[in-house]
């Protein structure tokens, strides 16, 4: 092999090897449910006016952003059902993002699913783009319902 050729082919792998890297990097926060900061009367969070989402006033509520065009949207809608099943408590509402773009809007929706958890005071808690794990979602949900 020359010279040439071999620095070709490292700048072929280069050019492939790097989105590679940057793409699983990115994936590797798909369905994480991360804590918002809701917690906190100052918080941005907090402060959100969730009065048009249909949330529960008795306890916690999941609100996941979807669209009939999403394929991973009915992953995260089996995910929550069961969840839901489990703990008869929470409620759930499912928006979608196509219809309703004001409140995807008003939640910086970026990437469908893209999934919430709110209080019974209706702060945002938790938040999760992807498809979140149900024993994920228990254990967010578990301290709201105490």
């Amino acid at each position: 092999m020359t010279t040439s050729m071999i620095a070709a082919m490292a700048a072929i792998g280069g050019a492939l090897g790097l989105p590679a890297v940057i793409g699983w990097l990115l994936n590797r926060r798909s369905g994480v449910v991360r804590q918002t900061g809701g917690t906190s009367a100052t918080s941005a969070a907090s402060e959100l006016d969730t009065s048009g989402l249909g949330l529960s006033r008795t306890g916690p509520t999941i609100v996941h952003f979807s669209a009939v065009w999403c394929g991973p949207c009915t992953g995260v809608r089996r995910v929550v059902d069961q969840v839901c099943g489990d703990l008869p408590d929470v409620a759930h509402v499912e928006i979608d993002m196509d219809a309703n773009p004001a409140a995807a809007r008003k939640l910086s929706v970026l990437s469908l699913p893209t999934t919430f958890i709110f209080d019974g005071d209706g702060r945002q808690r938790y938040r999760t783009a992807g498809i979140p794990k149900a024993a994920d979602l228990r254990s967010a949900l578990e301290p709201l319902l105490a």
